[in-house]
């Protein structure tokens, strides 16, 4: 399909489409949890459209397709939102049975200004104050998973998928090779995948769960990089589905396994000079590098509701359970919340180990960039360097989604980087979630409390 806008397509995109007629091009945008919403229309009819319409209602609903109140003074109208394509992000959607693109949009209002509660847009905002301040954020997610078996009954407990020798994955084979050639079938097709969608993976490994892999991607822009775990999520459900096991992205799906995270790395360049401003004369820790540190420890607590974002969230940070549960820092550390990896002084970055992989990754990166600039603008020091077990301090995060939105609340500094509408929208939304959440009898309390209390 010679078009004229086809030309214009990322490389990976033409280079898929480059002998074959493109068909249809899904037309998305991720809502609050980071489920892709949208339409799919006709290659001809998109070469002629330059925006689509959705109903702003898309981001007040809760995760199970209930609705929070957060339709603000004009009511629940259902006003349409003008959604325009950010034709860098489009990229093949190669599990299709035809030949087909996916294109994220971003959404705008009537006014032609960005909705501040679309995701996308509150990563962007925290990224512009950065570039404010003469900064240039660059992170690097990793992204934690579990491949079980096909689960239709939300009664029954999840179980681990089948490997390729017939055996249940086995847990506790962490770096294992053996483990992740059990899995090779999807890994094949996630590569795959990747490929025609023009992703470069920078390693997969065996985690220690039960069919628990990691994917790691290369540093870059945020908003890219939150892109592509975007896409990845959707791109690793499809090839697990392919070989009969699901994949889940849940912080802990299956009971005494580790929970499953989205460590960031951060660093910081100056944009006049291109050098990360974490690293002084002759690789010395600069003062921003502390700065930046005490953010994340001082407004983390803060954040906690975004980038753990629901009941099950809570049940990953656990002690000694591969998960932090407090907010010291350390350097080669894995069991502080806060870790600075091993690196030469160009490198050098701070790693969020909180975030749950069942966050938005624009609201993950977003909240922890969020407080790493709090830190920077606030030019405090962070607490002494912690050495040894941190598990074996005590923890100092919510331990539940009601005492975590209970602080979002209340941190105004924190809205005025993310977007105050947008904490007013997220807030309602999680809390409407919350009190759903609380009308469900669990079966522990039905097995413990039923005959006993």
């Amino acid at each position: 399909m010679a078009n004229e806008w086809t030309e214009g397509l990322p490389e990976a995109a033409r280079a898929y489409l480059e002998g074959r007629r493109l068909d249809e091009v899904e037309c998305i945008i991720p809502d609050l949890p980071g489920i892709a919403r949208g339409k799919a229309v006709p290659a001809s009819k998109f070469a002629r459209q330059d925006y689509f319409h959705l109903p702003d209602s898309i981001f007040y609903q809760t995760i199970t397709g209930e609705w929070g109140e957060a339709a603000g003074d004009d009511g629940f109208i259902e006003k349409d939102m003008i959604l325009r394509p950010d034709m860098s992000t489009a990229t093949a959607a190669p599990w299709t049975g035809d030949w087909t693109l996916q294109v994220i949009h971003d959404a705008f209002d009537r006014n032609n200004e960005p909705v501040p509660y679309s995701p996308r847009n509150v990563l962007k905002r925290v990224v512009q104050l950065y570039r404010d301040q003469g900064w240039e954020p660059v992170v690097a997610p990793e992204m934690e998973f579990f491949l079980v078996a096909r689960n239709i009954d939300p009664a029954k407990e999840i179980q681990p998928m089948m490997g390729r020798s017939g055996r249940p994955a086995a847990a506790r084979q962490a770096y294992s090779m053996t483990a992740v050639d059990e899995f090779g079938p999807v890994i094949d097709d996630i590569y795959d995948f990747a490929e025609a969608q023009g992703f470069e993976i920078d390693g997969i490994t065996q985690e220690g769960g039960a069919g628990q892999l990691e994917i790691n991607l290369q540093h870059g822009d945020p908003v890219k990089l939150a892109d592509e775990v975007f896409y990845f999520k959707r791109l690793i459900r499809e090839a697990a589905m392919r070989h009969e096991c699901y994949a889940t992205f849940m912080a802990k799906p299956i009971a005494d396994e580790p929970g499953s995270a989205m460590h960031i790395h951060h660093s910081v360049l100056d944009t006049t000079t291109g050098e990360n401003i974490f690293a002084g004369e002759e690789g010395s820790e600069t003062d921003a590098f502390m700065h930046f540190i005490a953010g994340l420890q001082n407004h983390m607590p803060s954040a906690l509701a975004v980038i753990a974002p629901y009941v099950n969230s809570y049940r990953r940070y656990v002690k000694d359970h591969a998960a932090p549960i407090n907010l010291e820092w350390g350097r080669d550390n894995r069991t502080t919340g806060i870790r600075v990896p091993l690196s030469g002084p160009k490198s050098r970055r701070v790693e969020n180990r909180l975030a749950g992989m069942d966050c938005n990754p624009y609201l993950g990166i977003a909240a922890s960039l969020a407080c790493g600039y709090l830190g920077l603008m606030e030019k405090k020091a962070p607490s002494a360097e912690f050495k040894g077990d941190a598990y074996e301090g005590e923890g100092d995060i919510p331990r539940v989604l009601g005492q975590a939105l209970d602080v979002f609340e209340e941190a105004n500094d924190l809205h005025e980087v993310l977007g105050p509408n947008f904490a007013r929208v997220y807030s309602i939304v999680k809390r409407a979630e919350y009190d759903e959440f609380l009308q469900v009898i669990s079966p522990w309390e039905r097995e413990h409390l039923l005959m006993n209390v």
